[in-house]
Formats: C-alpha cells, sequence, structure tokens
C-alpha cells in the first residue's frame, strides 16, 4: 500500500513537473518570439554633437536622412560606412521627414510652417503654404500612403526663430490630410490635444496617430477619399515619433523605444541613455537597423524584425 501511494505521488509530482515545464517553454517560446531587437543585439551611439536630432527617413538603399533643426539641417548617415555629413543646408528648419515613391524628401519645414519636397537635387518646391487662408501652426511629422497622398500633424510649439506671431494660427492642433499633386490640405482629425507622431500601414489601410498631450495613440481606418473612420485606442501611451516592422508592430518614442503589437499590447523596452527619445525608423542596407534619432545624438540597434515603407 506505501509503494503504490509512494508511486501514485511520484506521478503525480511528475505531471506537475511536466505541467510547469511546458509553461515555461512556452512563455520563453513567447517571449523570444516577441523580442524585437536581434539576439545578443546591443545599442551603439553613431552620432554625437548634434543640438536636437529628429526626423529620420531612410531612402530605397538604407541610408538615413535625419534633421538637427535647431542647427537647421539634414544629415546623411551611409548605411555602408556609417560616416555622418551634411546634407542640406540650411533646410527650413526641417522637423519630421519621409521619402516618396519618387525619392523625394517630403519634410515638414517649420522654418515658415510649410510641407516641402525636396528632390535628389536638394532643391526645395513647397508643397503646403496654409490651410483655410491661414499659416499652420508648424508641421511636425508625417506619412505617405501607397498612393502618394499624405497624412502630417500640426501641433504648436513655439521656436525662437519665428518671425511671424508664435500664437497658434489655426483653432486647434490638428492632423491633415493632402492628396497627391494637390497643395489644400483636408483637416481629417480635429478631437485630440496635440497630435505628433504618426506613422501607417504599407498597405494604406491603418493610420496611427499619437496624442502625445493626452498619453494615447489611437488607430484610423483610412478611406479613399483620405478621410478616417473607426477612430478606436490603440495604447495608453503618447509618442513624439513612430515607425512600424513588417510583423505590424508599432515603436513609439519619448523615454526610450517602446514597442506594440498590432492588438496595442507592450512587447519590449528599449532604453536610451538620454533624457529625451525623439524619432525613430528602420535603415541598414538590409533595412534591420532601428535608427534612433535621441537629444544631442543618434543610436542603431540591430533588430530580428525589418522596416516596411509603401513604396518598398
Amino acid at each position: 500500500m506505501k509503494k503504490q501511494s509512494t508511486t501514485r505521488w511520484m506521478s503525480l509530482a511528475l505531471g506537475v513537473f511536466t505541467i510547469h515545464t511546458c509553461i515555461a517553454q512556452d512563455s520563453s517560446l513567447r517571449e523570444k518570439t516577441l523580442t524585437v531587437t536581434a539576439p545578443g543585439a546591443q545599442l551603439q551611439q553613431l552620432g554625437n554633437d548634434f543640438k536636437f536630432t529628429e526626423g529620420p527617413a531612410a531612402d530605397k538603399e538604407g541610408n538615413v536622412f535625419f534633421t538637427d533643426q535647431p542647427n537647421d539641417r539634414i544629415v546623411r548617415w551611409d548605411a555602408r560606412s556609417g560616416e555622418l555629413t551634411d546634407w542640406l543646408k540650411p533646410a527650413g528648419r526641417s522637423n519630421g521627414t519621409f521619402f516618396n515613391a519618387s525619392g523625394d524628401l517630403i519634410a515638414c519645414a517649420d522654418g515658415r510652417n510649410e510641407l516641402w519636397a525636396i528632390g535628389t537635387d536638394k532643391k526645395a518646391k513647397v508643397l503646403v503654404l496654409e490651410h483655410d487662408g491661414k499659416l499652420l501652426n508648424g508641421p511636425n511629422d508625417l506619412w505617405i500612403r501607397p498612393d502618394g497622398g499624405l497624412y502630417f500633424t500640426d501641433p504648436l510649439y513655439k521656436r525662437p526663430y519665428w518671425e511671424r506671431d508664435p500664437s497658434m494660427q489655426q483653432d486647434g492642433q490638428h492632423v491633415y490630410y493632402l492628396s497627391k499633386g494637390k497643395n489644400r490640405p483636408l483637416r481629417v482629425i480635429d478631437d485630440l490635444e496635440q497630435p505628433n507622431g504618426i506613422i501607417g500601414t504599407p498597405d494604406g489601410k491603418t493610420l496611427y496617430v499619437a496624442d502625445i498631450r493626452a498619453g494615447k495613440t489611437y488607430s484610423y481606418r483610412i478611406q479613399a477619399d483620405g478621410s478616417l473612420k473607426g477612430k478606436k485606442l490603440f495604447c495608453e501611451m503618447g509618442s513624439d515619433g513612430m515607425t512600424i516592422d513588417n510583423e505590424g508592430n508599432v515603436y513609439l518614442t519619448g523615454r526610450g523605444v517602446t514597442v506594440f503589437d498590432p492588438e496595442g499590447e507592450k512587447i519590449q523596452s528599449i532604453p536610451v541613455p538620454v533624457g529625451w527619445t525623439a524619432n525613430v525608423t528602420f535603415g541598414g542596407s538590409d533595412g534591420r537597423l532601428l535608427f534612433i534619432t535621441a537629444s544631442k545624438a543618434v543610436f542603431g540597434i540591430r533588430m530580428r524584425t525589418v522596416g516596411v515603407s509603401p513604396f518598398n
């Protein structure tokens, strides 16, 4: 009887051990699957001695262009050599940027609160001067959808170099849509406190917009005419800049980089050793370098995931 009890106890213990082992293995597998950084990857500083870095965007070769707004320049990081060179100076006090299908760098030119298209010849064309007969507050960040239409945020951050009235020009801080080939933007979001970071899915179906002051990020269904429907809370965090990867994970910035899966669940944090992380994009010759603009420096870290663009 004692032997049978001992055998039964051992079988029960073995079963419990097996269950716990399976759970541990499942958790380990899930954690490994959710981690977006490459195994063993470490954050590296790619450059410093800037005043405030922003607006990174990668061209088709993986070279990253980013802005040093207080110094009024756009800097180019070479994907092969890692060399940093001034690409355009002055640069309209550009902030957020994004490459279109033609290879033009579209920039939120904060100097005169305009939207610019900067060609490969470094010549700028003004895309947007105003909305409804008034200056914009200060275009901040943008995303271009597959058909060339673009969305941009227009918060108010007073700049010491402005020569115009620094008060709010529009009746609030909103989000706009500009159809390809047009110069009159359509206001598509008017109920946020301070929209800032913005990114969309490469299929052109979903737009994410961060309300940085409210500490929230929302998703919207993109309509053919540029309008948005189905506003939905994506996560309880705002963001300065944003990007997205090939698995649909969304990257938010502020205190380092925080990554959320497509359902809005936080899956990883990437610490950055500076006071503020402004923006982020994917670059490098293989698209697996997460390029981070953070205060007076820029950083990079190798990723398991890959960056995506509507024009890949």
